[in-house]
């Protein structure tokens, strides 16, 4: 599974950061990015479907 965040729709809040930084992270410019080339781990799956949830902007997916 893979995060994504639309730039275009994010507010930048950290809100995904503070719920999943193992997947998440803010960078030197205020916007917020998946790590890495968005993978996510089988244990962090649950956590970033919630950081998803929890996004004001719905600005995050996760796909296969």
């Amino acid at each position: 599974m893979k995060a994504k965040i639309d730039p275009n729709k994010c507010a930048m809040c950290g809100s995904c950061v503070a719920i999943c930084p193992e997947v998440f992270e803010m960078k030197e410019d205020g916007s917020v990015a998946p790590k890495g080339d968005g993978t996510i781990q089988d244990g962090d799956l649950e956590k970033a479907k919630e950081a998803q949830s929890a996004c004001p902007a719905s600005a995050i997916s996760i796909e296969e």
